[in-house]
This record gives structure tokens, C-alpha cells and sequence, in this order.
């Protein structure tokens, strides 16, 4: 394959991967890729910087974002966190200078609904699942509050100086699923439909939204409840979105989805409309999405046609295989960015050494671009098998 036939890959970047080690930029930019999607907002977090001249290990406390953030959030409830010592000052700017002073284009790496600090100073804030538990790290994205603080920081987060495009992060619902520290909930197997009926809210905004579909809300979360007594003995049925329309019968079942689909769909919608506003001529925008309408998580679930109507493409986990590029690549047109992600770090699952096998797999079910996880996680030797793929 000559390099003009290469896809676009990136590399997906921390600031304090790159701040403070001046080999970094170059480094990453030898591997091959043509562009750092580098992190302006993002979750909590604890990372291993193996190659780091000052550090091994940085702790990201809570989400916050790598800028200082701007006036539009005077006197504002719901306001992003600045970051603390882990990425100091306007970190994303220095980081994002010296990548683009390595030859990279530099695109922002945003993540939306996803907080769980948000949740602990405002519980009102969280989504509530049929037991009345919170999920603190979860922002119900149908409280108008809410949705107007995802919104604009989706506006500031991703137009950052010097940005030539976006990837937008948990844009839509969150669930039981988090990767939280010392995780303790695989103990039973709740399959798809178990976490999409742990993922339904009960929050005064969606409970007022299933009565606009025609359902009442205590009837609906006791139907929840019985429909997940069988999985908590161990016998989870995943069979997906037919199990959960078993469990709760077909038109309750889309009611909810009729409900969550629209919140979700409106959301993408605005935000993304928000960040064209801020942005100049040219500016891209990408979601991270799964073609799996009603899952919950970093990559939202989305209707392929809608959110391609939407956005100028879509970041694609494939980590797991290449199958969820074809549902999108279906509604593709001739610009639409068709990026599938690969895990490149061996400790965290990936497969670097099939790297080069993997993106000519996804080639050919329509990818157009490959993003790369990640490159300040990544052993040198999990970086040489990348550079020798992208070669």
C-alpha cells in the first residue's frame, strides 16, 4: 500500500504525555499518524506514562477540563472543573503547540457525559435507575440543565486554538458500565437487555418524559424491577433488544426508546450545531458512537442514518472487530469520516502486532480514517509494531 493510499490515522494523547517531555511530539509523530487527538476535556482517571522523563503515574482526580474555562460560566450551577496538578494552567495549549510543532494536526478529544464529580456535588444531576440508586458518574442527559452544560462545553471544549476538528465522547446516555476504580459489578451477567433496563431512568425530567409517551412512571419502574428479578438469580437471557421487549412487553419497550431516543437524538443535535457555531470554516466534527441505538456508554448509541446527517463522521470502537463499521458505512457519503478505533496497548487488550491486517479489514467495511488507543499508554514495543503496520 503507497502512502497515498494510507487512511488518515491518529493518535489519541494526553497532555501530560506531551507536557514536560520534549521527545514526546516527535516521537509521536514517527509513528506514522498525521494527526493527535488530544484530550481537552476527560473523566477521571489513573494512567501509566511509561516513557515520561518527570513521572510513571498521573492521577486524574476528577473530570475537568485542560483550559481555563471561560466567562460563559459565570454564576452558572453547572460548570466544568478545572484540572488540578495533574494538567496545570491552559495544559491543553502547550501540549497542542508542541504537537503541531512536530508536523501533526491537532484535533480536540472531548468527553461529554461522563462525571462523576458532577454527580457527587449535584446528585440532582444523575440518572436514577428503578431502585431509586444513583449513578453518580451518569448525567441524565433529558434535564434541560444539564443538557445546556453539555452543550456549551461542548462549544468551549472543542473549539481550542489551533483545533482543525473535534471527537465528541459520551454524547448521549450513560449506564451501569463505567470502569470505575475497584469495579465490583460483573458478579452476574446482565447481558445487553439487563443494562439497558439498569440504564432507565427515574429522575423527575424522565419520569414527566415516559407520561408524555403514555406510561406511568411507578408502574414502569416496578415493571423494571420484575423484569430483572430473573437476572439477579443468574439466568440473564442475551438476546439483546427482542429480551428486553420480552421482559417488558413490545409497546412499553418502545415507549422508553421513544423517549431516550429523542433526548439522545436532540442532544447530538445541538451540541453538535453549538460547536459549528464556535468553530471556523472547515472545523470537523466526529462522534464516538456505536450503531446500536439503544446502548449506553463512551461511544453513544446512535441510529447511523440520523447521526450521519448530523455530524461529518463518526469514531468507531473496534477493538472487539470491525462489524459496527458496516451499519454506518451504509449511510456514508462520499466526505463522511468513517474512523475505527483500535486498542494498540497490549496490557488493555490490544493487538498491535494485527494492526496492519485490522485497518485492512476495516478498509474494506468502508473505514476511511484509523484512530489509535493510545499512544502515551502504549509499551515501546507496542509503538514499534504500530509504526511497522502504519509503515
Amino acid at each position: 500500500m503507497t502512502a497515498r493510499e494510507r487512511p488518515r490515522a491518529s493518535a489519541f494523547v494526553y497532555p501530560w504525555d506531551v507536557n514536560g517531555d520534549p521527545r514526546a511530539p516527535e516521537r509521536i509523530a514517527a509513528l506514522g499518524v498525521r494527526q493527535a487527538t488530544l484530550a481537552s476535556a476527560y473523566h477521571s482517571t489513573r494512567a501509566l506514562t511509561p516513557r515520561h522523563p518527570r513521572h510513571r503515574i498521573v492521577t486524574a482526580r476528577y473530570a475537568a477540563v485542560y483550559y481555563p474555562a471561560g466567562e460563559r460560566w459565570a454564576d452558572r450551577a453547572l460548570r466544568p472543573y478545572q484540572a488540578g496538578d495533574w494538567a496545570p494552567g491552559d495544559a491543553y495549549a502547550e501540549a497542542a503547540e508542541a504537537l503541531a510543532g512536530a508536523g501533526l494536526d491537532v484535533h480536540t478529544w472531548v468527553i461529554l457525559a461522563h462525571s462523576s464529580r458532577l454527580g457527587e456535588e449535584h446528585p440532582e444531576t444523575s440518572v436514577v435507575n428503578a431502585y431509586g440508586d444513583r449513578y453518580p458518574w451518569a448525567p441524565c442527559i433529558a434535564q434541560p440543565a444539564t443538557r445546556a452544560y453539555l452543550t456549551d462545553l461542548a462549544a468551549e471544549a472543542a473549539v481550542r486554538p489551533g483545533a482543525a476538528g473535534t471527537e465528541l465522547e459520551s454524547l448521549g446516555w450513560y449506564g451501569l458500565q463505567h470502569l470505575h476504580a475497584h469495579d465490583k459489578t460483573a458478579g452476574v451477567g446482565l447481558g445487553d437487555a439487563g443494562h439497558y433496563l439498569m440504564a432507565l431512568c427515574f429522575c423527575p425530567a424522565c419520569r414527566d418524559g415516559y407520561g408524555g409517551q403514555g406510561l406511568d412512571a411507578d408502574e414502569l419502574a416496578a415493571a423494571v424491577r420484575r423484569a430483572l428479578e430473573p437476572l439477579w438469580r443468574g439466568a440473564a437471557d442475551d438476546g439483546g433488544w427482542p429480551t428486553v421487549e420480552k421482559l417488558l412487553g413490545e409497546p412499553v419497550a418502545a415507549a422508553t426508546r421513544a423517549w431516550r431516543d429523542g433526548r439522545a437524538r436532540t442532544l447530538q443535535e445541538s451540541a453538535v450545531a453549538a460547536v459549528r457555531a464556535a468553530a471556523p470554516d472547515g472545523f470537523r466534527v466526529l462522534l464516538h458512537a456505536d450503531p446500536v441505538a439503544y446502548h449506553c456508554g463512551a461511544n453513544a448509541g446512535v441510529d447511523p442514518a440520523h447521526v450521519l446527517s448530523v455530524a461529518d463522521g463518526v469514531v468507531v470502537p473496534c477493538a472487539g472487530g470491525t462489524s459496527l463499521l458496516a451499519p454506518f458505512a451504509e449511510h456514508a457519503r462520499a466526505d463522511t469520516v468513517l474512523a475505527a478505533n483500535f486498542t494498540v496497548v497490549s496490557g488493555m487488550g490490544g493487538s498491535p502486532g494485527t494492526l496492519a491486517a485490522d485497518a485492512a479489514r476495516a478498509r474494506q467495511l468502508g473505514a476511511t480514517e484509523l484512530r489509535l488507543y493510545h499512544a502515551g499508554l502504549a509499551s515501546d514495543a507496542d509503538l514499534e509494531a504500530v509504526r511497522a503496520a502504519l509503515r
